[in-house]
């Protein structure tokens, strides 16, 4: 609704000059009017589609009223028009070159009148402000109207990742607790599993306490499984590894590892302290090799090994193949990273392999006594530790041992690198846009700019042109005397200029009487005054005069 009423409003002052102009009274007549106002109403209506047909109407209407394209019924119109195609157009190409055949329909329309080319000068100037100058303002609303647009699109986006990160961030941090629970409880549930192990093979107890010993085992395995279940739940597919493990030194947890009944060794003592986030990844992989070591390998003697190396500090957890209660060695499929008996490697999904390669749960470890229980999926304890050493700088590898052992290494820095801020989106954005609204501009001012700058100085190449045309040399003049004819004139120096000015100039004084003709030659060739004057009677040179 608005944009009919902003039409209606513009079709109405349009049609005033046009009703002022084309009036009967002012020497026009009522067909003019009739034409030109419907012209003004099919030119508003096509406007908003078509930005450019209202210009070339406009333009082909003025011109056979003024060669110089400025008529006051449509000058009006040519501004109005001009200034809405820079607001309406997306392309400029279309407009260059409409701009390109209005100035060459006028230097055609010149050459047919045999008109001066001074007539199309004048239309190129009335063609640079009356169109090109209001299309250029146009443009330049166009662009700041995007920009402006740019930036709230910007703001509301802005606001919508805002809340997207918070909710990001809750889901993280319900990650990072899940990490933590899987870190910890899933530690100590393999330790009360070994203990639980232990008993139900003591020969001191009797049938219902093995029994009750293999119960708890048992269950201690099965609340392994459900806490698996619940950390795949809880946690994100590509979250990134927990950063908040439990806060006791490696001496503790290796004591305490000791006391479940593992046999651990720590080689190195004290072990070297490291700050922030690469002390917490230490403690992970210490842990996660005691983990394994208990669910994997039960009976294995573990080896943990800390040393510096420089900036960085090496962490070497080491377990030997598991001894099975009827002393028998373990079997496997051979070294070199395939899976052995006693030990349990990882699909690059973090599935654990049981003895032989197959996946099974994470889980606490089997039955010593009995066949380890049927396969199962498995969580994703080495892939969240490979993140967290990565996050902090640092490599991580592990492998099987030809004996069937199993070693977790990792490479730690002594201080963390700090995470590189990454660019907002929205700052991208931004400078995206900007860099679209400064080459729309340079589209839209620049090049119709450099077309004007072309166009003048053709004109000034023109004018100094036609100047040389009519310049008369001051020697030549000289030379001339009163009573020589045309062809003896044609053989002073250079002769007569090829063409004279057009017609006496302004406030020169009147010509003699009796003069069949009378041509004017510049004296110089950049001013337009003084002017050689030559009159004629019968073909032969009658007068001579220098006139201001």
């Amino acid at each position: 609704m608005r944009e009919r009423l902003f039409d209606l409003g513009l079709w109405l002052l349009l049609c005033v000059p046009v009703l002022l102009k084309s009036d009967p009274n002012d020497g026009g007549s009522w067909t003019r009017v009739a034409v030109g106002v419907a012209a003004l109403a099919g030119c508003v209506a096509a406007g908003r589609r078509w930005p450019l047909v209202p210009i070339a109407v406009v333009v082909a209407a003025s011109l056979p009223l003024s060669p110089e394209l400025f008529t006051p019924s449509y000058s009006l119109a040519l501004v109005a028009f001009g200034y809405l195609a820079g607001r309406r157009q997306e392309q400029t190409r279309a407009a260059l070159w409409l701009f390109g055949a209005i100035a060459a329909a006028g230097l055609a329309l010149t050459v047919v009148a045999h008109a001066s080319l001074g007539q199309w000068f004048t239309l190129l100037l009335s063609l640079a402000l009356a169109i090109v100058a209001p299309w250029l303002i146009g443009r330049y609303m166009r662009q700041y109207d995007r920009l402006v647009r740019s930036g709230w699109e910007l703001a509301d986006r802005m606001e919508r990742e805002q809340a997207a990160v918070a909710d990001r961030e809750r889901l993280r941090e319900r990650s990072r607790i899940a990490g933590d629970m899987h870190d910890s409880l899933g530690h100590d549930l393999a330790l009360i599993a070994v203990r639980a192990g232990a008993l139900e093979v003591d020969p001191a107890l009797g049938p219902a306490q093995q029994h009750a010993a293999g119960e708890l085992r048992r269950a201690a395995a099965d609340a392994t499984a459900r806490l698996r279940d619940i950390i795949g739940v809880l946690r994100e597919g590509d979250a990134g590894a927990p950063t908040t493990p439990p806060g006791e030194t490696v001496e503790e947890l290796t004591a305490r590892a000791r006391a479940s009944g593992l046999a651990v060794t720590l080689a190195t003592t004290p072990v070297p302290k490291l700050p922030g986030m690469s002390g917490l990844a230490l403690h992970r992989v210490v842990q996660e090799g005691l983990t394994n070591a208990a669910k994997h390998a039960p009976g294995a003697a573990v080896s943990v090994t800390v040393a510096e190396e420089g900036t960085s500090v090496r962490a070497r957890v080491v377990s030997g193949p598991g001894a099975p209660p009827d002393g028998t060695a373990p079997t496997g499929r051979g070294a070199g990273g395939t899976a052995q008996r006693g030990h349990a490697s990882r699909t690059p999904s973090g599935t654990d392999l049981a003895p032989g390669g197959t996946a099974r749960k994470n889980q606490a470890p089997a039955d010593f006594t009995r066949p380890a229980p049927a396969p199962a999926p498995g969580g994703t304890g080495l892939v969240g530790l490979d993140e967290r050493v990565r996050l902090v700088g640092g490599s991580l590898a592990h492998r099987v041992t030809g004996d069937g052992g199993f070693v977790l290494e990792a490479v730690l820095p002594r201080n963390a690198p700090a995470p590189l801020p990454a660019a907002p989106r929205s700052a991208r954005e931004l400078d995206r846009a900007r860099r679209e609204v400064r080459k729309g501009l340079a589209r839209a001012i620049w090049i119709p700019l450099a077309l004007l700058a072309g166009l003048g100085l053709l004109m000034v190449g023109v004018a100094l042109w036609t100047q040389a045309r009519s310049y008369l040399e001051p020697e030549d003049y000289a030379r001339m005397r009163v009573g020589q004819s045309l062809a003896e004139l044609a053989e002073v120096s250079d002769g007569l200029p090829d063409r004279p000015l057009d017609g006496r100039p302004q406030r020169a004084p009147a010509e003699p009487a009796g003069m069949d003709e009378c041509r004017y030659y510049r004296s110089t060739l950049l001013a337009a005054i003084p002017v050689y004057r030559l009159c004629f009677v019968d073909g032969h040179l009658a007068d001579k005069a220098k006139v201001p």
